[in-house]
């Protein structure tokens, strides 16, 4: 049974360290989507309405030693404006000035650490160097509170080993994306339909395996397509292409049949004669990619028209939806139709749509769409995908009773 904060008691006056997910987008030091810090919100405000010292701990990107331009100083500053109150910043996720800082802290106030990764303990293999670091960000706390959906899946000291240190529990956040995924995998409602994109149909294999005994309909676009389409025997040009994976693709296409899951790809696709916002680009029938006058040399970069509509008509006549990786290269604008299409599909479901994190989130803020139109929108593409992949996530398991 998992432990929320309705079992964490009274809080006030109590020291509460909160593993957020505040990885955003920075571009010189600018936040270009700040989606994750608006969802680590709602479990901030509850702690400080409820006098408790909260200290957020985080991570952003994936530094080797400290790296001025991963500091997490800009999300301190926009939780500031969100939160319409001081937030403290420490320059250290340890140490003199983080002890200093949080040991101040009165009921109700909140203060962030500095990027947990700058410290090379947080994600290191050796789990005495990770308890040693976790023993240290416990000094400062009484209650730890896991929030960060999007690193559940990761064996990391302020993810596992703190959470074991302290008396520990899942924040808000946590425990309503897992309310989402155990009814995309327990109670879907049907039809059931499962959208996936993105680069790799590797990324995606588990996941497939998984689900297919559970849905209705399996759309697959995204780069992962191409995979498919090698399988079908169909050439596909210079386009994005495991080699090592189109038997275990035929094996998965025969799979579908066999449950009598309707597979749905592309009938016609956009190719590139280069990968680039300005490239010469046409649309062309999924099984004649490299047949056109832009020769056998071009790159499919998007889902065509024909098969975006196709694709829309199964997300809107749904019930349930899950939808992880875009249609395609959607920082281009040529390349955006697919996945635009297909998000606007998902904001007609009349049921449960979900939007599974990672890319696909960032497409629909990128691409200008209303969040409060989508069921749920995931915190953690990775996390998302393991959980439906039917793996034990060690950050979750720790906050089992």
């Amino acid at each position: 049974m998992l432990r929320t904060l309705d079992d964490a008691g009274d809080l006030r006056s109590k020291a509460v360290i909160v593993r957020c997910d505040l990885n955003v987008p920075l571009s010189n030091s600018q936040i270009t989507d700040d989606g994750r810090i608006r969802a680590s919100l709602e479990t901030i405000n509850r702690l400080v309405g409820a006098g408790a010292k909260v200290i957020l701990a985080s991570h952003l990107g994936r530094p080797k030693e400290r790296e001025v331009e991963l500091s997490l100083a800009p999300v301190a500053t926009r939780l500031q404006e969100l939160l319409g109150k001081d937030v403290k910043f420490s320059p250290e996720c340890t140490g003199d000035l983080a002890q200093a800082l949080t040991s101040s802290l009165k009921d109700g106030e909140v203060a962030l650490l500095e990027n947990l990764r700058f410290d090379a303990a947080e994600t290191s293999s050796d789990p005495q160097q990770r308890a040693a670091f976790a023993r240290e960000l416990a000094t400062m706390a009484d209650i730890m509170v896991s929030d960060g959906f999007g690193v559940v899946h990761r064996k990391q000291a302020s993810v596992y080993e703190l959470a074991g240190l302290l008396p520990s529990c899942a924040g808000l956040l946590v425990e309503a994306e897992l309310k989402v995924l155990d009814r995309l995998t327990t109670t879907p409602s049907r039809p059931y339909t499962v959208v996936l994109g993105g680069s790799k149909v590797s990324d995606k294999l588990a996941v497939i395996g998984h689900l297919l005994p559970k849905v209705d309909r399996l759309a697959i676009g995204g780069g992962m397509v191409f995979t498919v389409l090698k399988a079908m025997g169909h050439n596909v040009g210079k386009s994005l292409l495991e080699e090592d994976q189109v038997e275990t693709t035929r094996d998965l296409l025969k799979q579908a049949a066999d449950l009598g899951v309707q597979i749905i790809l592309p009938t016609d696709i956009e190719i590139a004669s280069s990968f680039s916002a300005e490239a010469t680009h046409k649309t062309v029938q999924a099984d004649a990619i490299e047949e056109s006058e832009l020769g056998a040399e071009v790159l499919g970069l998007d889902i065509g028209p024909e098969s975006a509509k196709i694709f829309a008509e199964a997300v809107a006549s749904s019930k349930t939806v899950f939808w992880n990786g875009p249609m395609g290269v959607f920082e281009f604008p040529n390349f955006a139709h697919g996945t635009k299409v297909v998000a606007e599909a998902l904001t007609q479901v009349n049921g449960l749509s979900v939007v599974g994190g990672g890319d696909s989130a960032a497409a629909v803020r990128a691409l200008g769409f209303d969040e409060a139109s989508f069921g749920h929108i995931s915190t953690g593409g990775g996390a998302s995908l393991e959980y439906l992949e039917g793996k034990t996530l060690p950050g979750l398991e720790v906050l089992n009773d």
